[in-house]
């Protein structure tokens, strides 16, 4: 005997009900990666931000030191200067 009327919506409910729970999962899945990429976004652009205050503060030391070193080579240059007239008036 066949399936009757009713026995063929409710497997086809059934079926639906199933396809439903697959996307939900899915959809769920998707979310959860979603959130993950987020995250991992949000820490890469705290990263990148650290990076450039560091870069920022590395620069600085820089132009200090860049300052540092003229200076000695200028006062090097004027007592090397010094000790030429010195040695040349002996």
């Amino acid at each position: 005997m066949g399936m009757s009327h009713l026995e063929k919506a409710q497997a086809r409910l059934t079926q639906a009900l199933e396809k439903l729970e697959k996307a939900a999962e899915a959809a769920a899945q998707r979310g959860k990666a979603s959130a993950v990429t987020d995250a991992r976004i949000n820490a890469l652009t705290g990263e990148r931000e650290r990076l450039l205050a560091r870069i920022a503060e590395l620069e600085e030391e820089l132009a200090a030191l860049s300052s540092l070193t003229h200076e000695v080579e200028g006062r090097l240059d004027g007592a090397i200067g010094e000790i030429r007239a010195a040695l040349a008036r002996q």
